[in-house]
């Protein structure tokens, strides 16, 4: 199938946030990072960013974030209302369990919190972690790190 627009008839459009289209409905959707920047699914929560480019409102039953973790930076994080699985799409890291195992991250590793597990995630030493996060259920969006908080930050 030839992805032209132009040949197949109709122009695509990029759709941002749930808007119609020329036909009145939508059956997909294209958003970048960019169509998410500087909006309030722009999160920086301290030690990095998260893109929200799907939370609970696109009715997908999931979330999709770019997060960028940078670097010489350590959060300790627990998901205790999500399940979370992240794949390495740049840069370098590591996750930290709870019993102290340490686990370098680089491109192409996927880790997953199956069990609301509570974790440290760092920075490379020199480079930016960049991560695709997939969050079940969805994210409203609006959530925010706390990482003063007593025992880690939670949602």
């Amino acid at each position: 199938m030839d992805r032209n627009p132009s040949i197949v008839g109709s122009v695509a459009e990029r759709t941002v946030f749930g808007q119609e289209t020329r036909s009145g409905f939508q059956t997909m959707y294209v958003r970048s990072v960019k169509d998410v920047a500087g909006s309030e699914r722009d999160i920086d929560w301290g030690n990095g960013k998260s893109c929200r480019l799907l939370i609970a409102a696109d009715n997908m039953g999931f979330a999709v974030c770019h997060t960028t973790v940078r670097a010489a930076t350590e959060s300790l994080l627990q998901y205790r209302a999500h399940l979370e699985a992240c794949y390495c799409i740049a840069g370098e890291g590591e996750v930290e369990d709870s019993q102290g195992n340490i686990y370098p991250i680089r491109p192409g590793d996927l880790y997953v919190l199956d069990q609301h597990d509570k974790h440290y995630l760092r920075g490379g030493r020199t480079e930016d972690l960049v991560l695709l996060s997939i969050f079940n259920p969805p994210l409203r969006g609006d959530e925010r790190h706390n990482l003063n908080a007593a025992g880690g930050s939670t949602y």
